[in-house]
């Protein structure tokens, strides 16, 4: 073959492979741009979520990594995306999220809500704080504790609620839904057992927590947790002894906290009552590891 045949064919085929990879990556694009979305509140979700629906669904989360809930307000691309929405998932009893139901119901009639907390045993009263349920007056009726994803009881109970609602969003293939889920459970079921073993041998112990997030972990492994927020703020000082004297009591040894939650007061509470403080973040997209990284400290600490 001549040098410059030779060239032309090399070219040629350069030329091929490139427009084939073109048009490879466009119906890829397509395909994506074409699948159904669903909306999530919360990293968690879409972590469980996107287990379930493999390539049938895009799921898209409201909160980024590091975000705060309690002070999230949806950006206008949020809403843009839950408009193209094909369904949205609550967490459940979270503020922002009855805000973001009427807005979606309002700008796209035909979205379809799902709430994943359905069938999961709520806890009442923690999310305000140790500090308030001991100063409420009684009768008061508490809220309900959001965080129900910090507990992998919680999570296979969430994990099938989502399996049943991308079920009647595409029942077509349902089978493959039901399949992943399984699989699913059977890592979560681990996980629960793993935690158990672990945690064993420091049930009844306490932990302090500057934002009560880990409530129903507490409450699956037998721990106390001790919140040292007020109401949502920092603790009164009328309060505040009160509150490092029972933590004390308690012969807590670790202290949780969450860097999204700007407080100087935690530091100095920590120092006092001698703790070791260790960040977590209960909103991470790997809640799992999360969990892991949760119950290290506890432990770590214990045989210390």
């Amino acid at each position: 073959m001549k040098r410059t045949t030779r060239k032309i064919y090399i070219y040629t085929l350069v030329a091929l492979i490139c427009s084939m990879s073109v048009i490879a990556f466009t119906a890829c694009s397509s395909k994506n741009e074409n699948r159904p979305i669903i909306t999530v509140s919360i990293q968690p979700q879409k972590h469980l979520l996107e287990r379930i629906v493999g390539h049938y669904f895009d799921v898209i989360c409201l909160l980024s990594q590091g975000s705060n809930p309690e002070t999230y307000e949806p950006s206008m691309n949020h809403l843009m995306n839950l408009e193209k929405s094909q369904a949205y998932f609550l967490i459940g009893n979270i503020g922002f999220e009855m805000a973001i139901v009427d807005k979606a119901k309002k700008n796209n009639p035909d979205i379809k809500i799902f709430d994943n907390s359905e069938n999961i045993d709520v806890i009442y009263g923690s999310h305000a704080g140790a500090s308030y349920s001991r100063h409420s007056h009684a009768g008061h009726k508490h809220e309900s504790d959001p965080h129900i994803w910090t507990s992998a009881v919680n999570a296979r109970i969430i994990a099938t609620n989502m399996c049943n609602a991308v079920c009647q969003l595409d029942p077509k293939h349902a089978s493959y839904f039901k399949h992943r889920l399984n699989e699913l459970v059977k890592e979560i079921d681990a996980l629960d057992a793993q935690l158990r073993e672990q945690l064993k041998p420091i049930e009844g112990d306490a932990f302090i927590v500057w934002h009560p997030s880990l409530s129903y972990f507490a409450r699956d492994y037998g721990l106390k947790q001790i919140s040292m927020e007020y109401e949502g703020k920092e603790i009164p000082a009328k309060y505040l002894k009160a509150e490092i004297d029972s933590a004390k009591a308690c012969n807590a040894r670790v202290f949780f906290f969450q860097k999204e939650f700007d407080s100087r007061q935690a530091e100095s509470i920590n120092q006092e009552i001698g703790t070791t403080m260790v960040t977590i973040n209960p909103m991470n997209y790997n809640w799992d590891t999360e969990l892991k990284q949760i119950a290290d400290a506890l432990t770590s600490e214990k045989n210390n």
